[in-house]
């Protein structure tokens, strides 16, 4: 068996964080055949409390400290949780795009917890008044540069995630992606001052559609040949397939439920799956009883949390999809102050959207105009009723149909001028829903284009001095 890494996730610094999962893993893989000995296990410890580090620092010095591992067969696996997923992510990326200055060391194996793959809602918190005072409280500083990676809709994070979906299979090249992640927060972690830490559809911290590598990139801009105005067409790529579970019951952190730190049987069972992966066949295989698990999964949806003394509360575990908007021009200037909207129906009409589809709207501070979305998949898509474990008879919610086609027009504040933007949307012959997956994330890029009048440049044969200042702006340049 190759050496296996353990990476941990942002705010740590402490090995107890990796609980008892190291030495599980270790007696489990000997127990089934697979040998892992003590002496092939290393925990890293990194610095993310700093806020002059960077996620390239990260990927340098991670570089560096696999230099000093000493292997048999120049291969490792490595186990991540949160943060971890990501580094490890941008240090195969920089792998391959800088061979000449990084290891050559092969990963064979990344098996990521609770990945931030997309981020977290919770970055932002991270980073504001009670985060920098909680961390000058505890003598360290938020990690700033990182915490700016880890907010939705960040440059980083998409660039990362974007090259991930356009790129090649990396099981093509036995090189093995697998995400596990937890399907609801640790209700006894709840901070009440930030209802994220128990926003369903969540681990507490990452949301299930910002772990996944399954995600899609469309792109909606206006087709070169279309006869329709400002008409917006859609382009759609999907992410080569990955490995994808949900671990009923798991949370982000804590040491009852975390998903790493309480080293459930059903998160060594699914580890040690991943790790006895060795050719293409065999993970198309595991991404298939991945796939069959979570269905039975998300046909068991009704959480009912104990509240104490009082009647217990009720949570329906629908499937989510994360949406990630960026709003620029096709000369690549961002769109400031737009609106965003979304219709159903025919005619499109945004007062015809499912009651409860937007469950969350967040917009990136570093660039406003990307703004991330989260919203409940299956009422966009239509749903069976949703009966009352306690009495199924009694419905909890009754069916809810589907409003499709779903469209998204957009709305500039600068709709006249010398340079402009016009209104602009989808044709209701296209469906925004058929970008959207159950427990994904999709990246829609909404790319206007820039209305630049002759006025803004001129010639004339007129060689008496005269003032043009007065400027008529005259058609919109083809």
């Amino acid at each position: 068996m190759t050496s296996l890494v353990f990476v941990h996730g942002w705010s740590v610094t402490n090995t107890s964080t990796y609980g008892a999962l190291p030495q599980r893993l270790q007696q489990q893989a000997s127990a089934t055949g697979m040998p892992i000995s003590i002496a092939n296990i290393w925990l890293s410890e990194y610095v993310s409390f700093n806020d002059a580090v960077t996620m390239g620092d990260l990927v340098r010095a991670f570089d560096h400290a696999l230099r000093d591992l000493h292997l048999t067969d120049a291969s490792f696996a490595c186990i991540t949780h949160s943060t971890g997923g990501p580094l490890v992510r941008e240090w195969l990326r920089a792998q391959r795009e800088f061979p000449n200055t990084h290891s050559t060391i092969r990963l064979s194996h990344l098996v990521m917890l609770a990945p931030a793959n997309f981020g977290s809602a919770l970055a932002q918190l991270g980073k504001n008044f009670l985060g920098r005072a909680n961390a000058w409280f505890n003598g360290v500083d938020p990690g700033k540069r990182i915490l700016d990676w880890l907010e939705l809709g960040s440059s980083a994070s998409l660039s990362l995630n974007i090259d991930h979906i356009h790129g090649n299979d990396p099981a093509t090249r036995n090189q093995f992606l697998f995400v596990l992640t937890g399907d609801r927060p640790d209700r006894k972690l709840y901070d009440h001052l930030n209802s994220y830490t128990g926003e369903d559809g969540s681990d507490g911290v990452v949301r299930m559609a910002a772990a996944n590598l399954n995600a899609t990139h469309a792109v909606l801009t206006r087709s070169a040949t279309t006869t329709r105005g400002d008409t917006l067409e859609p382009n759609v790529t999907h992410a080569p397939r990955s490995a994808f579970k949900l671990i009923p019951g798991a949370a982000h952190s804590g040491d009852e439920h975390g998903i790493m730190a309480a080293a459930q049987d059903a998160v060594i069972e699914a580890t040690l799956r991943c790790l006895a992966i060795r050719d293409s066949a065999a993970y198309a295989r595991l991404c298939d009883a991945f796939d069959q698990e979570n269905a039975a999964r998300d046909a068991n949806k009704v959480e009912l949390e104990s509240v104490g003394p009082f009647p217990a509360r009720v949570h329906i575990h629908d499937p989510r999809s994360l949406l990630i908007v960026r709003l620029a021009d096709d000369a690549g200037e961002a769109l400031q102050n737009a609106r965003f909207l979304l219709a159903a129906g025919n005619p499109p009409n945004p007062d015809w959207m499912p009651e409860g589809f937007m469950l969350d709207r967040q917009a990136n501070k570093l660039a406003p105009n990307v703004i991330s979305f989260f919203l409940n998949y299956a009422l966009l898509a239509g749903d069976d009723r949703v009966a009352d474990p306690r009495s199924p008879r009694r419905n909890l919610r009754a069916a809810v149909a589907s409003h499709r086609p779903y469209t998204a027009s957009i709305q500039p504040i600068d709709l006249d001028g010398l340079v402009h933007h016009a209104l602009a949307a989808m044709s209701p012959a296209d469906d925004l829903l058929d970008a959207l997956r159950p427990h994904q994330t999709t990246v829609l890029d909404v790319v206007l284009p820039r209305k630049v009048h002759e006025g803004v440049f001129r010639l004339t044969q007129n060689l008496a001095p005269h003032d043009f200042a007065p400027t008529v702006p005259g058609p919109v340049i083809p």
